[in-house]
């Protein structure tokens, strides 16, 4: 049975530089909030244009209920913002990083695709 060995000076230098625990609950909040397919195929969707909650569903082919309830929890979450055109309310990503965070998970998914690693 091997031991487990602990260095002291590592441990320490890491506990100093490791963000607070509310921080760390934002950020799995956050992940959360990609962890839902709906989600992520209107994400996906609005990486393209603005739109309005009726091209969403069209375009996810869904219901326009369960698109809002999905468009109301991305909005809570700083995820997607929304402006009135008129009587429609458009809705895009909030900013660059949410197309980011898109964009480098499929790049990570896809690139296993590619070596076998699947």
């Amino acid at each position: 049975m091997s031991e487990c060995c602990v260095h002291p000076e590592k441990t320490e230098e890491i506990k100093g530089q490791l963000p607070d625990s509310c921080q760390l609950f934002d950020l799995a909040e956050l992940f959360k909030m990609f962890g839902d397919s709906t989600r992520i195929k209107i994400i996906s969707v609005l990486t393209h244009r603005e739109l309005c909650v009726g091209d969403i569903a069209a375009a996810l082919d869904m219901g326009q209920s369960a698109i809002s309830h999905q468009l109301r929890l991305l909005r809570q979450s700083g995820l997607v913002r929304c402006k009135r055109q008129g009587k429609t309310m458009l809705y895009a990503l909030a900013d660059s990083h949410v197309q980011d965070i898109y964009r480098i998970g499929w790049e990570h998914i896809t690139e296993s695709e590619g070596d076998g690693n699947a």
